[in-house]
């Protein structure tokens, strides 16, 4: 293990704290709401969203731990790596992609807490953290594990007809494999793209931001050795 600072440290928690607490309240405000509301009711487990949330809260509590037992390891920062670039889709695609479709109902105290509370808080531990592990950029492929699996599941609910809201078997437009063009075709207006086309942009832009990521690292970690 890596020893981090005690500034690290108390940053750290504050920022793994506010993540925690941001998920719980945001998952429970998602489940509380009415179906008929985007991402409400018992059916949000269904969405990467919530999972990715999910996913990064519970790894925030194991680092956590992990820091204080002074048993933090690369693996678990390769792990908390790839849960960041997942959370950082979620925020991205919220913000840019989502929102003007969503329009005046976008920003909820749920979708806020999920979509952006927890991606910000999330992102800044994870070059908090960072500047302490170096990830190879030949790891950068797979952050794509988490997306990839969910297109998966989220493919095989469409075929089987199960519903992630009322009369609807897909998770997000572009997900929607039965919307008004087909998988691989473009159309000349907003939103619709082939599937397929979809999936590709995000899987690129997933992998710009991971390499992204690991450069801005390299550049923080020359800076503070240059300044100290």
């Amino acid at each position: 293990m890596k020893s981090f600072s005690n500034k690290q440290i108390c940053i750290s928690t504050i920022l793994k704290s506010i993540t925690i607490i941001s998920v719980i309240l945001g998952v429970i405000l998602s489940a509380k709401a009415s179906v008929t509301v985007f991402m409400g009711g018992s059916r949000v487990f269904m969405y990467f969203t919530i999972q990715s949330n999910i996913l990064i809260a519970l790894l925030m509590l194991v680092e956590l731990i992990m820091i204080y037992l002074k048993k933090y390891n690369s693996l678990l920062f390769l792990i908390k790596y790839i849960s960041t670039i997942s959370i950082t889709l979620t925020g991205a695609v919220f913000t840019f992609m989502l929102v003007p479709v969503l329009k005046e109902n976008a920003w909820s105290l749920a979708n806020t807490l999920t979509h952006a509370i927890v991606p910000v808080s999330s992102i800044i531990d994870f070059f908090i953290i960072g500047v302490s592990y170096k990830i190879k950029k030949n790891k950068v492929p797979l952050v794509l594990i988490p997306p990839l699996m969910y297109v998966i599941y989220s493919s095989i609910c469409y075929v089987l007809k199960i519903e992630f809201a009322p009369n609807q078997i897909y998770p997000y437009f572009f997900l929607n494999w039965g919307n008004d063009v087909s998988p691989f075709c473009i159309a000349d207006h907003f939103p619709y793209l082939g599937t397929m086309y979809w999936i590709l942009f995000l899987l690129i832009m997933l992998l710009i931001v991971g390499l992204l990521y690991l450069v801005l690292l390299d550049l923080i970690r020359k800076w503070l050795k240059k300044d100290s």
